[in-house]
């Protein structure tokens, strides 16, 4: 079944430009614009709050949204950008993106880690170096993954896992590429010295 796409209501802003806009948000709203699809630009505005309540809830930006507005067919829509402000990291200004089903577009996927107990590498003290939380993939709109998942059943120290170690859902690509890293087990600090250890004791035999 295919997942249900959730509603983000917004009302039709007259006004363009700064002014509007700080009219705009002094009524408790936050300005945006909705483009793309070969169609007119339409300044929108959202209530502040039901706007926060949404971003807080994560993966806003990797969500395909059905844009409501009172006396207009509803669209979909695909977030492009939130800006905030820079000292209460509030949202001030919203980019949409109107796209289709079958639109392909470049969006930020998180990396999930499962398995953790069943990797003999982190059993033994290893951990986990994440290098990429999330990744940059080409997927259709209508098939947007909540996340992609990497399995560390049998992963030792030292493993590193790679962009084509990891199941990517069908049609979806990385937009780099290249097997770029997503993690690696690192050996834990204990370890590492006796390592460090042994390699120096053998050094010293062999030049003995």
């Amino acid at each position: 079944m295919a997942k249900e796409i959730p509603n983000l209501v917004a009302e039709a802003r007259a006004g363009t430009g700064k002014g509007a806009a700080r009219q705009a948000r002094r009524e408790g709203k936050v300005p945006g614009i909705v483009y793309g699809d070969g169609k007119d630009p339409q300044p929108i505005a959202l209530d502040f709050n039901y706007l926060l309540t949404r971003l807080r809830a994560g993966r806003f930006l990797s969500t395909l949204w059905n844009l409501q507005v009172e006396g207009q067919d509803d669209v979909r829509v695909i977030c492009r950008s939130v800006q905030r402000d820079v000292v209460k990291d509030l949202p001030t200004h919203i980019d949409l993106m109107r796209v289709h089903r079958n639109t392909r577009i470049n969006l930020f996927i998180n990396v999930h880690f499962e398995n953790h107990e069943e990797s003999p590498g982190l059993k033994r003290g290893g951990t986990l170096v994440v290098v990429r939380p999330e990744v940059e993939l080409v997927v259709t709109a209508a098939d947007i993954p909540n996340e992609i998942t990497v399995d560390l059943t049998g992963r030792q120290i030292g493993d590193t896992i790679h962009i084509e170690d990891i199941d990517l859902p069908k049609g979806v690509r990385p937009t780099i590429d290249r097997n770029f890293v997503i993690a690696n087990i690192a050996a834990p600090s204990g370890l590492r010295s006796e390592d460090n250890e042994e390699a120096a004791a053998e050094t010293e035999a062999a030049e003995a």
